[in-house]
């Protein structure tokens, strides 16, 4: 796909092609552990969480920012196309972080908001590992 592409009307077909021609060259994991990459990402990024080792490893991975928003943008246009498979659901439901992470997995960093009292901390949710921000609580049953 050109840097430079523009979408018109009746470019569909071509679209696919490119598609096609890119999950043939990437291949399909390393295709689906791209976009799993970048949907983490984005959601750190836009949550102001991500680490200077995440922002390293998404440039690495996405050197041309306007290719990225180029592509990215054509791949949202493929879903009003094409049908998602319950699978590729799935599989967007699964984070995965690359580079440290401020809540090593948990779902789950402490953030302090009271510079003057470093000790007052409060639980915030990770956007990637946890972008619902349920905490898990143990239930009981009393009688």
């Amino acid at each position: 796909m050109p840097t430079a592409y523009s979408y018109q009307r009746g470019d569909d077909a071509q679209i696919e092609a490119w598609i096609v021609e890119g999950a043939g060259r990437l291949g399909l994991s390393e295709l689906y552990r791209s976009a799993a990459y970048l949907g983490s990402f984005q959601m750190l990024d836009l949550a102001g969480t991500a680490t200077r080792d995440q922002e390293r490893a998404h440039k690495v991975r996405f050197p041309s920012a306007a290719r990225l928003r180029r592509a990215s943008s054509l791949a949202s246009l493929t879903v009003g196309m094409f049908q998602v498979s319950d699978a590729a659901i799935k599989r967007g439901n699964r984070p995965q972080v690359e580079g440290a992470c401020r809540c090593a997995g948990t779902g789950w960093f402490e953030v302090c908001y009271d510079p003057d009292e470093p000790t007052s901390v409060a639980l915030e949710s990770c956007a990637a590992h946890n972008p619902s921000g349920h905490m898990p609580t143990p239930v009981r049953v009393f009688a």
